[in-house]
């Protein structure tokens, strides 16, 4: 019990840490404690013996979604200097910027898939808890409905502008992860813990889902406009890249903070509803 314990102290000190490095510009530092909070919830998760019925699954989740940030601090480590604003022109340049513009709409696709397979096997956790609380039930199936609505509205907002397969075609990733955290979601109030972690984990994971989808949307959308064969050129001062030097980067440290929070308190949460299922 001292182990897990002090997992989970150290994981919320990570990810205190790693949104602290946000709010400071200092990306690579807050994936490198974004990793080590994901790595030292998944040591709690696994080191809790009493919880068998949903240990492996959440593990499971955890240990995906771990893999993903390693795979965004490693493109980042990799980067060359690119930041800032770019110019080009016509030729060879605006080709080599499509190229680059859509690798990184490949490696966003991959990072979605991997937070698919994470939620996922989060989901299969929640319905290995057995069900109990019939109006919670409800409660949150109604909310899972109402962010499905919101969701959808912004989907269809895309609906007529792009040609709808070849946006399907790079954003299903994304897509399926927040279907699948809605669906979780909305089946979480019948298998709760008495605090509600799980629910709110699972809302927040939610908004995670659909911002990374709304991100992927908007790169591809991007992308497409400048790749139009009939217009495809790309103006000065046209943007290709962020800059980390702003201070504070607030909106990214609460994006952050969601994030590790939803998985924090989902993990947690199952936890907690299997010993008080079991205890029942």
């Amino acid at each position: 019990m001292r182990l897990s314990s002090g997992l989970l102290v150290a994981s919320v000190a990570a990810g205190l840490l790693s949104v602290a490095a946000t709010l400071l510009a200092m990306p690579a530092a807050a994936l490198q404690f974004n990793l080590a909070m994901l790595l030292a919830l998944l040591g709690y998760v696994l080191a809790s013996r009493d919880v068998r019925r949903v240990r492996w699954a959440v593990g499971a989740g955890l240990g995906f979604l771990a893999v993903v940030v390693a795979m965004r601090l490693f493109w980042y480590q990799e980067q060359v200097d690119e930041l800032g604003w770019l110019t080009y022109g016509q030729g060879a340049a605006k080709t080599a910027l499509l190229a680059r513009w859509r690798e990184m709409i490949d490696r966003e696709m991959l990072a979605a898939l991997g937070l698919t397979l994470g939620v996922l096997c989060l989901a299969v956790g929640v319905l290995a808890l057995p069900s109990r609380r019939r109006r919670r039930g409800v409660a949150t199936t109604v909310l899972a409905l109402l962010l499905f609505a919101w969701f959808g509205l912004n989907f269809a907002r895309k609906l007529g502008r792009y040609p709808l397969p070849d946006l399907l075609g790079t954003v299903w990733p994304a897509l399926l992860a927040a279907l699948v955290t809605m669906g979780a979601l909305a089946l979480s109030g019948w298998r709760a813990d008495r605090r509600w972690l799980l629910p709110v984990g699972l809302v927040l994971l939610s908004l995670v889902a659909a911002d990374a989808y709304s991100d992927l949307a908007v790169a591809w959308s991007g992308w497409w406009v400048m790749a139009k064969p009939a217009d495809a050129f790309l103006e000065t001062g046209v943007a290709v890249s962020t800059s980390s030097e702003g201070f504070p980067q607030l909106s990214q440290a609460i994006e952050v903070a969601i994030a590790l929070a939803g998985a924090g308190l989902v993990a947690v949460g199952a936890l907690r509803s299997s010993r008080e299922a079991d205890a029942s």
